[in-house]
């Protein structure tokens, strides 16, 4: 296992990554990692995430409070959301918030990435929904956030832009890559007339084939498993939850909401 100073550089290099990527701007952005179940390093607030070194990082608490930081630098005013999810999810490593361009256009318009489109994004992903509105460096946001952790490894935050979580840095980083790069392949298929989505039986074949892989981290193919296959058949587009009475009816919701915007944008 790394050492925290290799740690620390790792993030920094994660951080440069994001930041050429135009995944954030000026100093947006946060990613942080977990130590053990009391110590978590994170980058800090009002620093551009392209321009970091070793020093920069803090260490918090499981509470968020600040247990070590260099000079003037403080963890990131967003650290409430990433101990949410380290809280609720003990499997995960580590945490990355940004705001690339594609996914976050998509967090804007109040459209979920939820759209079967690519076997990728199928198989690694799952669906991306949104997480309500929350003010930034709130107790809201993580409040918005909680109801889907259960569930997904990456979400939109609405009017904000993405989180992305998994068993370690690199793989959370991944989750956020892939987020955009499915985000910028639906946006562009709509541009050409609206892309081709997989059928029930193709995404079943899709889950299973993830399934065999054993990917960590919770993903519709894993909750369909749980429910018998009674939650829809092909699942990739409903709220999953616990019971499958309350998962129908989040799939109606989902249904109206869906048509409602689509008859919106024919006007």
């Amino acid at each position: 296992m790394a050492n925290e100073y290799e740690i620390k550089k790792q993030i920094c290099e994660i951080g440069k990554r994001i930041y050429n990527r135009n995944m954030v701007a000026a100093n947006d952005g946060n990613i942080s990692v977990k130590l053990n179940d009391n110590e978590f390093l994170c980058t800090p607030t009002g620093v551009s995430k392209g321009f970091m070194t070793p020093e920069y990082i803090c260490k918090v608490d499981a509470e968020g409070n600040c247990l070590q930081a260099n000079g003037n630098f403080r963890p990131s005013s967003e650290i409430k959301m990433h101990m949410r999810v380290y809280k609720l999810r003990p499997d995960v490593g580590s945490v990355v918030h940004a705001h690339p361009t594609f996914a976050t256009a998509f967090a804007i318009a109040g459209i979920p990435l939820t759209q079967p489109i690519m076997p990728e994004a199928v198989i690694a992903l799952g669906c991306v929904p949104i997480a309500e509105y929350g003010t930034p460096s709130t107790n809201e946001i993580p409040d918005r956030l909680e109801k889907y952790l259960p569930y997904y490894d990456a979400v939109l935050l609405e009017s904000h832009g993405a989180l992305t979580w998994s068993t370690d840095l690199l793989a959370a980083y991944h989750k956020m890559e892939s987020v955009e790069f499915y985000a910028e392949l639906l946006y562009k298929a709509r541009q050409l007339g609206g892309p081709k989505e997989f059928d029930k039986e193709t995404i079943q074949k899709l889950y299973e084939i993830r399934r065999q892989m054993g990917l960590p981290g919770k993903h519709p193919a894993d909750l369909c498993q749980n429910l018998g296959g009674q939650c829809g058949g092909g699942c990739h587009s409903c709220d999953s939850t616990t019971s499958t009475e309350a998962a129908s009816t989040d799939v109606e919701k989902i249904v109206a909401e869906v048509t409602k915007k689509i008859l919106a944008q024919m006007k």
